[in-house]
C-alpha cells in the first residue's frame, strides 16, 4: 500500500485510475478500502482502476441498487460494496457481509460512514475531496 497518513493529489482521471491500479497490485487477502466524498468525486473510477491492478478485466461499475458487485476472475477475488442506500447498518448482515470483510478477497466499500461502525480498524480509509480552483478533475485523496 502506498501508505497511511497521506494526502495523494490527483489531477485527472487517468491519474485517479492509475492510483488504484496501485492499490490492486498491492493489495492482499483481507484487504479492506473505505472511499468516501461527494457524489461524482472519482470512487468508482478508484475502484476500477483497483480492479484493473487486481487483474480483473471487463466492466466494474458501482452497485448502486444492489448493494454489493463480486468480481471473481482476478488474482483476488473484488467485493465492491456501494452502502449508499443503506438504512441501518444491521442491513448488512443480510447480504453476509462479515464472510466478504473476513474472506479472502479484497473489499471496496463506498459511502463506508453510513456503516462505520462496522468496519475494521485495518480498513485503509480514502476520502476524496475536490478543489475546483485547482481544476475540474483535482482531487486530494486522503489516506488514513
Amino acid at each position: 500500500m502506498r501508505g497511511r497518513n497521506k494526502r495523494i493529489e490527483t489531477f485527472s482521471p487517468v491519474e485517479t485510475f492509475t492510483l488504484g491500479e496501485s492499490f490492486g497490485k498491492e493489495a492482499v487477502p483481507g484487504t479492506v478500502y473505505t472511499l468516501d466524498g461527494d457524489l461524482g468525486c472519482g470512487k468508482t473510477l478508484l475502484t476500477q482502476g483497483l480492479a484493473k491492478g487486481l487483474g480483473i478485466s471487463g466492466s466494474v461499475v458501482s452497485p448502486t441498487f444492489t448493494i454489493l458487485q463480486v468480481y471473481e476472475k482476478g488474482r483476488l477475488p473484488l467485493y465492491h460494496f456501494d452502502v449508499y442506500r443503506i438504512a441501518d447498518p444491521d442491513e448488512m448482515d443480510e447480504i453476509g457481509f462479515d464472510e466478504y470483510l473476513y474472506g479472502n478477497g479484497v473489499c471496496v466499500i463506498e459511502w463506508s460512514k453510513l456503516i462505520d461502525e462496522l468496519i475494521p480498524d485495518t480498513a485503509v480509509r480514502l476520502t476524496f475531496e475536490r478543489d475546483l480552483s485547482k481544476g475540474a478533475d483535482y482531487r486530494l485523496i486522503i489516506c488514513t
